[in-house]
């Protein structure tokens, strides 16, 4: 499992076992809300639609268009989706497979 050594230390493996503790997503706005400034959330939450954009085959002016999102922004968020540890991955195709399950269009 790749993971970056410089993050990695105890004091994260515990805010990341208490983000999965969390059971539904008003928990996670409570958590988030207090843990990350408005901006920090909304830019993550940029950065995953740009990722589902990106992996659509959208262009960059369409993502721009959509998310307001930098192409400085785009282009980091493309080469992790290419070449970092499959974070955006492994949610896009879990956010996919639970989209498909929610329209029965799972197969």
């Amino acid at each position: 499992m790749p993971t970056n050594k410089r993050l990695r230390d105890d004091a994260t493996d515990r805010l990341f076992e208490a983000i999965l503790l969390l059971h539904d997503v008003d928990e996670c706005y409570r958590f988030f809300e207090d843990i990350c400034t408005v901006g920090e959330i909304k830019d993550m939450a940029q950065r995953l639609q740009v990722a589902k954009m990106l992996d659509a085959n959208h262009t960059y002016e369409d993502i721009v268009t959509a998310t307001g999102a930098s192409t400085a922004t785009i282009s980091r968020v493309k080469r992790c989706l290419h070449y970092g540890a499959d974070g955006y991955r492994l949610l896009l195709d879990r956010l996919q497979r639970k989209e498909e399950k929610k329209t029965g269009n799972d197969q």
